[in-house]
């Protein structure tokens, strides 16, 4: 019977993760004590502001379809945020609220990419960027990408890899699984190579906020017809709400809400009401208080891997995630979580989960449990790995 689905679904890859989630589950439904290092999903729960603005828009019978480009506060106030957080001024008109990022996503690539034509992503990077593509009977060309390059695209790579096909190129800053970003002087390059052959900038910036050390810059710094693409899932940590947006030039704006009111007519309006919170100076100050945590979190756990051998050549510098070069203790990245999760009951990612290029070397970890926790993760990895028959 699966043969009459459709080649599209059949080409769109699971997460690979999602069997060792499954395992780690049934592990820790017997009595075992498993610590999650697996899944990019804060373990802070929603900000007491935003849960009571969600709350009170409940009570009050919030519960309807919104406009499909969103509530006008809502892209008011996240035009304001890119007013005190970067000082770019932004029309709330350009701005469309969207189930996640994900819905940003899915209308960027349905507006942008036409079929038989590609977007140039980083190899590694986030998987679903690239089965959106397929969706929509569109591609993704991927670009081996490795430390020399900060696991980022860059100008060069864009002249090498750009062809006939390619309409675009959709980059991430911070990126998902490397944590690396890229400058304002990066982003102009970028920029300026992607309209020097007539394609169109799409970043990802759902990380920004989760930075370390230094500010993430927004493209519409530099180029005001970029598309952004954002979500309040990360750093406003609004994962269950499913909510994001996307800022695009004004003349895409029209044909962006026509396709919004087809794919699906509005994001969730309760969720909607309760981001007005999210840039309130109190919700603020306690998503600062994480974002610090995590710093935290990152400077235990950096070290603490590569002491034990991992291969960790670049410092993340944003996202909550360090991707390691396994191959000094050998064998496949996936095995080897599998080992881990059975004898030491850590759970963690395997590279696999995010391309090709030299994927079963690798492996993600995400810094989203209390340092207590990331203690004993290390304790148990260290004891595994003098086991380890790689």
């Amino acid at each position: 019977m699966a043969s009459t689905y459709s080649a599209r679904s059949r080409a769109i890859e699971p997460f690979h993760v999602m069997a060792l989630l499954a395992r780690a589950n049934e592990l820790q439904a017997a009595g075992h004590d498993v610590i999650h290092l697996e899944i990019g999903e804060p373990d802070f729960t929603t900000a007491e502001p935003i849960v009571r603005a969600g709350q009170a828009a409940l009570a009050a019978g919030h519960t309807r379809y919104t406009a499909a480009r969103g509530l006008p506060a809502l892209r008011e106030a996240i035009a304001g945020f890119y007013a005190s957080r970067y000082g770019v001024e932004l029309d709330p008109q350009r701005v469309l609220v969207t189930p996640g990022g994900s819905g940003a996503l899915l209308l960027a690539s349905s507006l942008l990419v036409d079929v038989g034509q590609h977007w140039l992503l980083a190899d590694p990077g986030y998987p679903c960027n690239r089965h959106f593509l397929r969706l929509i009977e569109a591609a993704a060309k991927l670009v081996s990408v490795g430390p020399a390059q900060r696991y980022q695209l860059n100008a060069p790579l864009l002249d090498e890899h750009w062809d006939a096909h390619t309409a675009g190129v959709l980059v991430a800053s911070p990126a998902n699984p490397t944590g690396t970003l890229l400058s304002r002087d990066e982003l102009a390059e970028l920029s300026a190579a992607s309209k020097r052959h007539g394609g169109h900038l799409v970043v990802d910036e759902i990380y920004h906020g989760l930075t370390y050390g230094v500010d993430a810059e927004t493209v519409l710094k530099v180029d005001d017809d970029a598309f952004v693409l954002n979500s309040f899932s990360k750093y406003f940590g609004m994962t269950g709400w499913r909510l994001g947006w996307l800022v695009a030039p004004p003349a895409a704006v029209p044909e962006l809400e026509k396709l919004a009111q087809n794919l699906y007519i509005s994001a969730p309006s309760m969720a909607q009401y309760a981001a007005l919170a999210c840039f309130e100076p109190a919700t603020l100050a306690i998503l600062e208080q994480r974002r610090h945590a995590f710093a935290q979190r990152r400077d235990f756990l950096l070290p603490a891997l590569r002491e034990l051998g991992f291969g960790i050549a670049v410092e993340p510098q944003g996202a909550f995630y360090l991707y390691a070069d396994i191959s000094a203790f050998g064998g496949d990245a996936f095995a080897f979580c599998q080992y881990f999760l059975e004898t030491q009951h850590v759970a963690f990612t395997p590279g696999l989960d995010f391309g090709r290029h030299l994927a079963s070397q690798h492996v993600r970890f995400a810094y989203t449990q209390a340092l207590p926790r990331l203690e004993q993760a290390v304790e148990r990895i260290a004891r595994g790995l003098r086991g380890w028959q790689g």
